[in-house]
């Protein structure tokens, strides 16, 4: 930020470093999930740049499918976070790897139903960043379509299949 110095941001436990490789090339490995393959949408399951896992939104579809779980918001709300799970699972990571969520829901004034369903995969005191907001039109006519972004350090290395 123009007119800041190092002190300014070390006052609020900020340090920012001057890099001299500020344009390093960075390797982004792109990740399909079989069930989104067989879909051919013209998107990936997750992109992995760097130290982070970036989902794409996930709604809630019988993996595979086009068809969303019967039951309504806290249905599809439950199947779009097992869905996330998923993508997470297959990374070797878990819902606690997770640094923040957006939530897009078709009636934000449903948005008490949604946390009942969203609480059960955290431990309270752990709980990521999160924002939300109300959309029309979602995917297949969707109540509600969830992606997140998790922390996937270098030296856990895995092999995706």
């Amino acid at each position: 930020m123009e007119g800041r110095t190092a002190d300014d941001f070390a006052a609020v436990g900020l340090v920012r470093e001057a890099s001299p490789k500020r344009h390093q090339e960075t390797t982004m490995q792109h990740i399909t999930l079989p069930s989104a393959k067989a879909l051919h949408l013209p998107f990936c399951s997750a992109v992995r740049v760097g130290d982070f896992l970036f989902l794409s939104g996930a709604i809630g579809n019988r993996p595979g499918t086009m068809n969303l779980v019967e039951g309504g918001l806290q249905a599809q709300a439950r199947q779009a976070t097992e869905n996330i799970g998923e993508v997470l699972g297959a990374c070797g990571l878990g819902f606690a790897d997770t640094v923040k969520f957006t939530i897009m829901l078709a009636d934000m004034r449903r948005w008490a139903e949604f946390n009942a369903v969203y609480l059960g995969y955290f431990d309270p005191d752990r709980l990521p960043a999160r924002s939300a907001f109300g959309a029309s039109g979602l995917a297949l006519g969707g109540e509600v379509e969830i992606e997140c972004i998790a922390y996937w350090p270098a030296e856990s290395e895995i092999a995706l299949s």
